[in-house]
């Protein structure tokens, strides 16, 4: 693979000249040609220890589904890597200018500016900023096609000649009709484009088993690898290594960020190599850990979902060996992906919850448990899909819900729904950076009655919810045009019978979804001036605004009636009613908006990410009492220290919330140690009614508040500690100190 590597100069100038050559082609050849570019820049060496071949970065150029993390969609460029470039010693000064000069073709052609664009007056007005992290807004858009769940079986079953047959097959089918063969065409060259990966790594593995300076075993490893990428650079894989180094590679090249129920498609591999004596469970092990390590390295921060158990599965025993495996994998990988997800039924065999809570007890956060007693009605309900396809839900990135390769449903959208609260608040005003931001409804003072005011709070929400909408389904459109990704369209229901690519008519089901932060704080501030102001009359409406313009300061007396005031999370009715209701209202209200767009579902996504601590940045003072520029409370989850009542309160208000029109939504939960570890038998019966009353989902972080206090302190000694942010895993220490002491706000049971 050496042989062709490119650096990164020379990887700018020929995909730039190889897009400018194809630019008026069509879309399916131009991306095929790019994507071999790609290949032989954004796949790396193998490194010493790695017994699967297959690293990769993402480039300062190039074409995929989600390179910067929201930022950027399809073709892309990334300016701080490209700064980074004109900053070395590298290159010359000619060359430094032929990089500009690429770097002002491509601010021209990336995808992303293309599609904002595209952007109506209206849309432009409500969505003035894409980067969230950085801006005071109500809503933003995202940039992604991640959720694509491939086809890993097919994969596993046609191996890449199968593959390229069938695209043949399909050609001369539309040929012969008339119709589109490029798309066709497309695919047979991206088949062989990674075909040629395979065998150029191969070669590599070969080469360094002969210069290789470890043991004969390591040598031995290398060849067994090279040996394994011949086979699949052309026949369906025999082999649970062939399996495995098959479907990492195809996964790197799609540029899906998430792999799969890989219990699945690698657990009847895994039985038959132990039955016949080709592996042993120690060298799978082994195996398994080294794609563990090369997932980390991936870095997807909020992906990296690899599923196991649950209904459905085929060979269901020998899929329950391999997902073992996996749970071992991520007990003695100490790294914060990939992001093991466990699916779970009344009558699973109990050996895979019980080691499942064992790692968790470890401290790895890993795996996150999903009941399909709850989430398989309830995605049949959402997604309007039967029960067998609804049996196959799949959850990606931080905990969305999409349906394994038959549904997209990117969030392509986020709304701060207490930073809308405030606009409506304030007349349409960002009390924080003095600006207009939403609709000017009136402001407090103005709603003689709690009902106008929420009215008109329902009023400004929809407003964002309709363009955030219409937005997701321009974006598709624009994404759809930029290319067809050639390699998830070959997995994914119904592209090649279509003869349609993924975005452009493909997909079964082409959905949204809407990520929605500050719920709870949100519920909890309506609730809040339901009761403390407009029903007791504690709190003008006069003062109220006063005292959140001021943070509270002079204003203690109020703030305290405000945060005594009753706290969703602590079992009560009337708040944990008001919840429901506002929840209720929320879900019904995005998942209408299908009706106004051509997508198969649109539905709210609670999840979160770090984005309430970062979103609170930009948020002011709120009625529940919650401080300017406070993080929001994470997920469905009580705000931190809110909780009052003792953890089954607490589980009791968190199944309250409807499951079954929403698409996902995170649960946090944190334990201590002495608890988890060494009162096992009170554990499992709490985890077991939560999940009995109707809990969907729970992520576990098992921790000390001694830990987290000394950790903040002295992060040197304390690198270790893994914790649940929100809908991804991370070390502790790595987080800013907003987000630590978020964290560590919330109950410790």
């Amino acid at each position: 693979m050496a042989n062709n590597r490119l650096n990164a100069y020379e990887y700018i100038m020929e995909f730039t000249d190889t897009y400018k050559k194809y630019k008026d082609a069509p879309t399916a050849i131009r991306e095929a040609k790019c994507v071999e570019v790609q290949t032989r820049y954004w796949f790396q060496p193998m490194r010493k220890d790695d017994l699967l071949a297959g690293r990769f970065l993402i480039a300062e150029i190039g074409y995929c589904s989600e390179p910067l993390l929201g930022r950027s969609v399809s073709y892309f460029y990334d300016p701080q890597r490209i700064d980074a470039l004109l900053q070395s010693d590298a290159y010359t000064d000619a060359q430094k200018q032929d990089i500009r000069d690429a770097l002002e073709f491509w601010k021209g052609e990336e995808t992303r500016r293309k599609t904002r664009s595209r952007f109506p007056e209206y849309m432009k007005q409500a969505l003035p900023e894409d980067i969230y992290w950085e801006h005071s807004e109500v809503a933003f858009p995202l940039y992604r096609i991640v959720d694509a769940y491939m086809d890993y079986d097919k994969l596993m079953r046609l191996g890449l000649d199968g593959l390229k047959a069938e695209a043949l097959r399909y050609r001369a089918k539309a040929e012969q009709e008339d119709g589109d063969v490029s798309l066709y065409e497309g695919m047979a060259m991206a088949v062989d484009t990674l075909s040629a990966v395979c065998l150029r790594y191969a070669e590599e593995a070969r080469a360094a088993a002969q210069t290789f300076g470890g043991s004969p075993a390591r040598r031995e490893q290398r060849l067994k690898i090279a040996g394994a990428l011949e086979t699949v650079a052309h026949k369906a894989p025999s082999t649970f290594v062939e399996a495995m180094q098959l479907a990492w590679l195809y996964s790197l090249i799609s540029g899906v960020l998430n792999y799969g129920r890989m219990d699945v498609y690698l657990g009847d591999f895994y039985v038959n190599d132990l039955d016949a004596g080709r592996i042993t469970e120690e060298e799978a092990l082994s195996y398994t850990q080294s794609l563990w390590r090369l997932m980390a390295s991936r870095v997807t921060v909020f992906h990296s979902r690899v599923v196991i158990g649950g209904c459905g599965r085929r060979n269901e025993a020998n899929a329950d060996k391999f997902a073992l495996l996996a749970i071992e994998a991520s007990r003695t990988v100490i790294e914060i992906e990939p992001q093991l997800s466990l699916r779970f039924y009344k009558g699973q065999n109990p050996v895979l919850m019980d080691k499942a809570l064992t790692c968790i007890g470890e401290g790895r956060t890993f795996p996150m448990l999903y009941n399909d007693d709850v989430n398989i009605p309830a995605v049949e309900k959402a997604f309007e899909v039967s029960r067998e396809e609804a049996e196959d839900y799949m959850m990606f990135g931080c905990g969305e819900y999409v349906l394994n390769h038959r549904s997209i449903g990117s969030p392509n959208g986020i709304i701060n729904l207490l930073k809308a609260l405030e606009a409506t608040l304030y007349n349409g005003r960002d009390m924080l950076y003095n600006k207009d931001m939403g609709l000017k409804l009136g402001g407090l003072e103005d709603f003689e009655t709690f009902d106008e005011l929420y009215a008109a709070y329902k009023k400004q929400l929809t407003y964002y919810i309709e363009i955030l909408a219409q937005q997701e389904q321009l974006e598709y459109e624009m994404v759809a045009a930029a290319g067809p990704y050639l390699y998830m369209s070959m997995l994914f229901d119904d592209c090649m019978e279509r003869g349609k690519a993924l975005l452009n008519g493909g997909a079964k089901y082409l959905g949204g979804t809407l990520e929605t932060y500050g719920n709870v704080n949100t519920a909890n501030s309506l609730y809040a001036i339901k009761t403390v102001v407009y029903e007791q009359g504690l709190i003008d409406r006069a003062t109220l605004l006063k005292a959140m313009k001021a943070n509270f300061e002079g204003y203690e007396k109020e703030r305290k009636l405000l945060l005594d005031a009753e706290k969703y999370g602590n079992d009560l009715p009337g708040v944990d009613g008001f919840s429901q209701e506002f929840h209720n209202w929320l879900c019904d209200t995005v998942r209408n908006q299908r009706e106004r767009t051509s997508l198969h579902s649109y539905l709210i996504v609670i999840i979160n990410n770090e984005a309430n601590t970062v979103l609170g940045r930009f948020t002011g003072a709120s009625p529940d009492g919650r401080l300017a520029r406070e993080p929001m409370a994470n997920g469905n989850n009580p705000y931190g220290g809110t909780d009052k009542n003792g953890v089954t309160a607490m589980l009791n208000s968190l199944v309250k919330l409807d499951v079954n029109h929403h698409a996902g939504a995170v649960q946090n939960m944190k334990f201590s140690k002495d608890l988890f570890n060494n009162h096992r038998d009170i554990l499992e019966s709490l985890l077991s009614t939560y999940f009995d009353n109707g809990g969907a989902q729970a992520m576990i972080t098992v921790v000390s508040k001694d830990d987290l206090e000394q950790a903040m302190i002295h992060p040197e000694k304390y690198g270790h500690i893994m914790v649940r942010v929100g809908g991804f895993s991370a070390r502790f220490v790595t987080l800013a100190p907003d987000v630590q002491r978020e964290i560590a706000s919330r109950t410790l049971y």
